[in-house]
């Protein structure tokens, strides 16, 4: 922070308009800066710092930055400066600068951005610096933004997290976790692309404005087209439309797709998200688990370093093969009976308080399924959820390796859910390419449906016959890659990864 006095309030934004006018009537300087040539960024300059050079043998460069510390000392100012690679300190000193550099280094406020030349070296005290001067004719210190709103306090970092979410923007810069974050995400976002590209898949796009909100049971946000005068949803899933590409004959296909919810808020959800979803012709759901499962480590590895993360108060182990366990083995292991026990399924969802009044047994299943098994500590460490209840997958395949409702045969589906820290990271099937099958079941979930929910669904009758025309046996997945990059980097919030999650407007 700076030595003399600050001013407070909405002192400070008069004092910033002021010092504005002083770069333009008084020193003739633009105050928002211009093209600059031969940049080394702030981790750069640091890595050229040699303590055994001296004086002109020091290497020169020319960085930019935004000024988050301030010491003006007299005829010696120093700064510290900050961009998306790191920090390092300028000085300023009055008999090393132009006049003009030095006057602007004077009157610098926290939040400006600056241009500054010079030698790397490092201070009496060992802090490696770039020492002002002017270098090829061109001057130590510029002006490139002139910031007119106050600073973050102290720089210690926003603290209000709603704040820190509306300005990002601020955020990012006053607290390098939150940019740490950002950079892990585009990190691990750029690695998986290239991993399914080298298992030769190829990256589509489908469509975002959808005639029918299909491909995963959520609600839907409406638009409407002016021009066709028709309504439209943001899409749930691109799930229907990656499978008309195999019918079309692509092999290997996916996306890393924005999908819309219309749902709350909260750790987990985040109404507009992203997810990568992969089909494979003749893959089946054991694939997806072996492609998934490599896909975490290797992100866990390359970006991150290592095997094992932090998240909340546990240790994750992404090293070990991850476990499989039934969705029916895990649900009597929690509650002492079987899953296709309806009745009893009916009596422990009083139990808990869940009304079972009028509702069907597969959702009411569901909702006990989430109340106990997933508050019990089995879904911690990476396990696959294998063989889910053929009534909760209606785009799934049905298990016909084992005989009875409650461990294969009709009543099973081939189907998995990937949980780390108890939270679903991926879901995947071994799909239905069955078209009398899949119209039947669409049929059933539309007749199951409340009205309100019933009156933004019609059977997609295109894909339908997408399926007649005929689509390879394959296997599919969606990955919640928000909730992975999440667990990965140990941050306690969806909205941590989001580079701009939603929030309220303000005085809501």
């Amino acid at each position: 922070m700076s030595d003399s006095p600050t001013p407070t309030g909405g002192d400070q934004v008069a004092d910033r308009r002021t010092k504005l006018a002083t770069l333009r009537d008084e020193f003739g300087v633009d105050p928002y800066g211009r093209r600059v040539d031969g940049l080394t960024s702030l981790a750069g300059a640091r890595d050229l710092f040699d303590e055994a050079k001296e004086g002109d043998d020091r290497p020169a460069v020319t960085v930019a930055g935004r000024v988050v510390l301030h010491r003006d000392i007299g005829k010696l100012v120093f700064m510290t400066i900050r961009d998306g690679s790191g920090d390092i300190q300028i000085a300023a000193s009055k008999k090393s600068v132009d006049d003009l550099s030095f006057r602007i280094a004077k009157i610098i406020d926290l939040g400006d951005i600056i241009v500054a030349r010079g030698r790397v070296g490092a201070t009496k005290t060992g802090e490696i610096t770039v020492w002002s001067e002017p270098l090829d004719g061109r001057p130590a210190i510029e002006m490139a933004c002139k910031s007119l709103v106050p600073a973050p306090e102290k720089w210690k970092g926003l603290k209000d997290t709603e704040l820190r979410y509306r300005q990002r923007y601020v955020d990012l810069y006053a607290n390098p976790d939150a940019m740490a974050t950002l950079k892990q995400r585009c990190a691990m976002i750029s690695r998986s692309r290239r991993f399914f590209e080298d298992l030769g898949y190829l990256e589509v796009e489908t469509p975002m404005l959808q005639p029918i909100a299909g491909g995963a049971a959520a609600r839907p946000f409406i638009t409407h087209h002016n021009a066709m005068d028709m309504d439209l949803y943001l899409r749930i899933a691109p799930e229907l439309y990656l499978k008309r590409l195999l019918v079309g004959g692509l092999p290997k296909v996916f996306e890393i797709n924005r999908n819309f919810r219309n749902e709350g808020i909260d750790r987990n959800h985040n109404p507009e998200f992203t997810m990568i979803e992969l089909y494979e012709a003749f893959a089946d759901y054991n694939v997806m688990a072996t492609i998934v499962e490599g896909l975490t480590r290797l992100l866990a590895t390359d970006v991150i370093g290592a095997t094992t993360v932090t998240f909340d108060d546990w240790r994750i182990d992404l090293a070990k093969p991850f476990r499989r366990a039934t969705y029916h083995e895990l649900f009597e292991q929690v509650n002492g009976f079987d899953a296709a026990d309806a009745a009893k399924v009916r009596k422990l969802a009083k139990q808990l308080e869940i009304d079972p009044g009028g509702r069907q047994d597969e959702l009411l299943l569901r909702e006990v399924w989430e109340t106990t098994v997933e508050a019990s500590g089995q879904l911690v460490q990476p396990i696959f959820v294998m063989d889910y209840p053929a009534a909760l997958s209606p785009l799934t395949r049905r298990k016909k390796d084992l005989p009875g409702a409650a461990s294969g045969g009709p009543g099973v589906a081939e189907r998995f859910e990937l949980y780390i820290a108890n939270m679903e990271i991926a879901n995947a099937y071994t799909e239905l390419n069955d078209p009398d099958v899949q119209e039947a079941n669409f049929t059933q979930q539309l007749a199951g449906l409340d009205d309100e929910q019933a009156t933004l669904r019609n059977l997609d009758e295109d894909f339908l016959n997408a399926l007649r025309v005929g689509m390879p046996p394959a296997g599919g997945m969606g990955i919640g890659i928000d909730r992975l990059i999440m667990i990965l980097t140990g941050t306690h919030s969806l909205r941590e990864v989001i580079a701009f999650p939603l929030v309220r407007p303000r005085g809501d």
